[in-house]
């Protein structure tokens, strides 16, 4: 078979509905790549090989006798381990939680499934969602593809390393200080979170003790290779009766936020994806957003929601700045610096006031390592956010270099 394990879903799907591609061959092939590279990643917590070969051959039955569900229909995914899955181990990468079973999906997964989805199987992480490293889980720590001594982000790490490393076509994440997008920056993937409450969360870790302020910061994360991707999916888990328009119609005003955090390094690489912006045709502003204003006190979280859109995007339609505040931090630092080394400070303001944002690969460090691209909109505003990203991926062609693993 060809290699596809660093296409789009977009591209594979309709190979899949032609029948020029066979989900057993694509399962195959993920499983293959994950037992000859995971050793040195450590993405997975369970790997359902098993499970997937035998769901991908009556995938392929089902598409055979013209019963095609959709562009997921067929497509290896996984599920980072918050989310439950009946029968299988759930576990958060803690030690307490190291046999728990559910008897039930996750709202998330049981959608996948519907739409005909493979999952493959249950992605590494740190430890209860409590770090940006994915450094400290019971199950050991996650490393980044694109240099095994560098961290792969957080919490989500063990997603974007499977992603970026191709042994799976998306993931489904959280998100509640930069949980997905972090880690995608890390591993130069794409890492969206919708509008909160657009999709359900219900099913992360079921029945166990949570924290109120962490339920209103998270948001459910999707984890892609191209921002097109994480469309497919974002209409599949909002019941969207239209599929999310990216064409591109130049009449977007982008805002590049001045005040955040970065190094000159990071800096370097976001004025030349502003130059980029540029080149494009969209109308160009620069804008400040108040930071100062997002914190972890939740008291009057749902009125300031109701109306950051108005104050924030009376004169853009969506915002821009970078993912990370640094270089991505080799492993030794991190263990030194403790499991919030990776900063959110530019990440958190969107948990706090439930806007849609996205990173996307914009360029690399110093050290090679890939650095991320936030594109933010107002409350609702998915669709433009996944267009502009869409369209800047589209142009500068990042998306196309992948770990040489």
């Amino acid at each position: 078979m060809e290699n596809y394990h660093n296409a789009s879903i977009a591209a594979v799907s309709k190979l899949i509905k032609a029948k020029k591609v066979s989900p057993v061959d694509l399962v195959d092939a993920c499983l293959q790549r994950i037992e000859e590279y995971d050793t040195q990643l450590n993405t997975f917590i369970t790997v359902l090989a098993d499970e997937a070969r035998k769901q991908a051959q009556i995938t392929e039955e089902e598409i055979n006798r013209g019963e095609w569900k959709g562009p997921l229909h067929g497509i290896p995914v996984a599920v980072k381990d918050f989310y439950d899955t009946a029968g299988i181990r759930t576990t958060a990468g803690f030690v307490h939680f190291k046999d728990r079973i559910p008897e039930k999906d996750a709202e998330v997964v049981q959608k996948l499934k519907e739409a005909g989805a493979i999952l493959i199987g249950k992605t590494n992480m740190h430890e209860l969602g409590m770090g940006t490293t994915s450094l400290v889980s019971y199950f050991g720590p996650v490393h980044n593809p694109w240099n095994t001594e560098f961290i792969a982000g957080g919490s989500s790490g063990g997603s974007a390393a499977a992603v970026a490393a191709g042994f799976c076509y998306a993931t489904i994440d959280t998100d509640a200080v930069g949980s997905c997008r972090l880690p995608a920056a890390c591993c130069g993937v794409t890492g969206f979170k919708s509008t909160y409450g657009l999709i359900s969360g219900k099913g992360i870790l079921e029945g166990e003790q949570a924290d109120e302020t962490i339920i209103k910061l998270s948001h459910v994360g999707i984890t892609t290779r191209y921002a097109e991707d994480a469309a497919i999916l974002l209409d599949i888990f909002s019941d969207q009766q239209q599929a999310t328009d990216l064409s591109d119609h130049k009449k977007i005003t982008i805002g590049f936020v001045s005040n955040y955090k970065a190094s000159d390094g990071v800096n370097a690489v976001y004025f030349q994806a502003k130059e980029k912006f540029s080149s494009l045709g969209y109308r160009i502003a620069d804008i400040s957003l108040p930071f100062e204003l997002a914190s972890f006190s939740t008291a009057t979280i749902d009125q300031d929601r109701k109306t950051i859109s108005e104050q924030l995007f009376k004169n853009v339609d969506v915002v821009v700045l970078p993912t990370l505040t640094g270089q991505v931090p080799d492993i030794q630092s991190a263990q030194a610096k403790g499991p919030m080394t990776l900063s959110a400070d530019n990440t958190f303001f969107f948990n706090y006031y439930g806007l849609p944002a996205i990173s996307i690969p914009c360029g690399f460090d110093g050290n090679g390592m890939p650095q991320g691209l936030q594109v933010a909109g107002p409350w609702g505003g998915d669709d433009q956010v996944l267009k502009v990203a869409h369209v800047y991926e589209q142009a500068a062609q990042w998306n196309e270099k992948h770990p040489l693993l």
